[in-house]
């Protein structure tokens, strides 16, 4: 993350000192860089230190900064405006490079991956970062046995430093993911990186992107009210995401998902059908005019509650430990490889089929999607990353795997509780 905060700061100071347009694209090419090395690395991150009773509260805070940010970058925006011109843009784009020196400047004072010390065999260090980051000894204690079995540490090694069975790296990474894994592999990679594609493929940067165009098919004719429109759809989405975070551990991940893309597919829906009827009237129709405002928020805060903070959790922690990082960042090149494709065909799209073909197209992906979660998506609340790993290989079956490691895990609990009777009775 540090060499992400640096390659931010350079391609911010580019941009904003940049001598021309080339200039310019290239400052752009190396911020993309950063954006690429922290979308990876801060889920990631923050799913291995985070306590599993508050790891999706924890790990959807990248996509509620994300949003954040780009609101403050509006307001920052808006106040550049009213510099020369010569100026306004250096600022605008410059501006980036002081929240990455406070970035690395807070990176450094924070503690290791304990799944990453355990790794490279520094269980001392390892126990203390998992002690700062559980909610009891006992927690940690029961972390760090989960993590010493996933890297094939025997239980009996407790030394400070131990010597780590070799893992597989480069080459056999890519092989186990995908030229020859295991059952729960392939069922893994399948939610693990669709969850990304769906995320994408169901519109969400069409809407985001296009908004002051789709508010202007809808009716709105003034550029003030399409800008008012646009800033309230902004303000749902993240108003909506807060609430996601505080309901990821209490309800789920799949009740949120599943709400979410089925929201999504009706308001599409309904969305699509307001616009074909503006389309076909001569005269301004109110209640298409209102719906298909309404049903941009509406969509946006369905998207907000689940798709988009979700894929981002659930793609961190489905991976085993050894293949989470190179997993995770495949799940993310597919991210953002699918959202490029959506922005840059939407208007193409809208072309060929109209702005309410181009929305029905995606209701169609998002029913897709649902149906997708539903048949091969196993829950992870409340589990370890050790323990989640466990719940896939079986595909469509998944829900009798997980009653059966619910009543393995209950009955460990029992003879753990029966050991510790035991030990005080004598």
């Amino acid at each position: 993350m540090v060499v992400a905060a640096v390659i931010f700061l350079i391609g911010a100071l580019l941009m904003g000192f940049a001598p021309n347009y080339a200039f310019l694209m290239f400052g752009r090419f190396i911020a993309g860089i950063g954006v690429g090395y922290a979308l990876v690395i801060a889920p990631v991150y923050t799913v291995e230190v985070s306590p599993e009773s508050s790891r999706g509260f924890l790990t959807s805070f990248p996509e509620v900064f994300i949003n954040g940010g780009i609101l403050l970058g509006y307001v920052s925006n808006v106040a550049f405006s009213k510099l020369p011109i010569h100026l306004s843009w250096r600022f605008m784009l410059g501006i980036g490079a002081i929240p990455s020196v406070f970035l690395a400047i807070s990176i450094i004072t924070m503690p290791e991956s304990p799944r990453w010390l355990v790794m490279k065999g520094r269980l001392h260090e390892a126990r203390i970062v998992l002690n700062k980051t559980s909610e009891s000894p006992e927690e940690a204690e029961s972390r760090l046995r989960d993590i010493k079995e996933a890297a094939g540490i025997p239980e009996h090694c407790n030394d400070d430093v131990v010597q780590v069975p070799k893992h597989p790296k480069g080459d056999n990474v890519w092989k186990e993911l995908f030229i020859s894994p295991t059952q729960s592999i392939k069922h893994i990679v399948l939610t693990g990186i669709g969850i990304h594609f769906f995320q994408q493929a169901s519109g969400i940067d069409s809407v985001v992107l296009y908004s002051p165009t789709i508010f202007e098919r809808a009716g709105i004719k003034s550029d003030h009210d399409r800008l008012l429109a646009t800033v309230a759809m902004g303000c749902v989405k993240t108003v909506f995401i807060l609430v996601a975070t505080f309901l990821l551990d209490r309800v789920g991940r799949r009740p949120l998902l599943l709400t979410s893309f089925g929201g999504m597919t009706i308001s599409l829906i309904l969305l699509s059908i307001g616009l074909a009827v503006i389309d076909r009237s001569n005269s301004q129709v109110t209640w298409a005019v209102a719906l298909c405002v309404m049903m941009v928020s509406v969509y946006v805060a369905l998207f907000s509650i689940g798709a988009g903070p979700i894929a981002w959790v659930y793609g961190s922690e489905v991976f085993p430990l050894k293949l989470r990082a190179t997993g995770f960042s495949v799940g993310v090149a597919v991210n953002r490889v699918t959202s490029g494709v959506i922005s840059m065909t939407f208007l193409s799209l809208e072309k060929a089929i109209t702005i309410q073909g181009a929305f029905f197209s995606y209701a169609g992906i998002a029913g897709m999607a649902w149906v997708f979660f539903f048949t091969l998506m196993p829950e992870t609340q409340g589990k370890t990353l050790e323990e989640t790993v466990a719940l896939f290989g079986t595909f469509f079956e998944w829900r009798s795997t997980a009653r059966e490691l619910k009543g393995k895990k209950m009955n460990n609990n029992d003879e753990i509780q029966m050991a510790t009777g035991d030990v005080v009775s004598s």
